[in-house]
């Protein structure tokens, strides 16, 4: 019992510290904030579908992450988005085609295109117009969507390959 406790302490912690680190690398290239981001980090976040750890590591990783962001809403909204996504990641893990959860990868991008979409377009200058939301929430969307399905279900697949037999769940 207690060393299940560790393990799931130190994969969130490790889940974190990939979150965190990714996504500044991500801001070295200037696609981490703001309304085009392509986080590399977001890959991660297909990760509730092998381990509950991965909800609280993802949420941490964002926050630390978000220290960064020229947005200090960011640690906020840009946290709230990513706990809300890593809780309906897990639940959406069941609904597979050909044993890949399809939908799954969808939640980081439905969550963070509106809330991170609304955050960016409520802190333009010249205030929050569906202009500004629509632009922001697609720009915000399509790079996820594009980092969760093109990097997050292959990272998915080869992490399960290489869990055949352990228990993460």
């Amino acid at each position: 019992m207690k060393n299940s406790k560790i393990i799931y302490l130190v994969h969130g912690a490790l889940i974190a510290a990939s979150y965190a680190a990714l996504t500044y690398l991500a801001s070295v290239f200037g696609v981490a904030y703001g309304s085009i981001q392509f986080r590399f980090s977001e890959a991660l976040t297909i990760l509730p579908v092998l381990t509950p750890a991965a909800i609280p590591g993802l949420t941490i990783g964002c926050l630390i992450a978000n220290i960064a962001s020229p947005y200090p809403a960011d640690m906020l909204f840009g946290t709230l988005a990513t706990l809300i996504a890593a809780i309906a990641t897990r639940a959406l893990r069941k609904i597979t085609v050909k044993g890949i959860p399809v939908l799954s990868p969808l939640a980081p991008v439905v969550f963070n295109a509106l809330i991170i979409g609304a955050e960016i377009s409520l802190f333009l200058p010249e205030g929050i117009t569906f202009a500004a939301f629509l632009y922001s929430a697609l720009t915000v969307g399509a790079g996820e969507l594009a980092v969760c399905y093109v990097l997050g279900i292959p990272l998915l697949l080869a992490l399960k390959r290489k869990t055949v037999g352990k228990s993460l769940q």
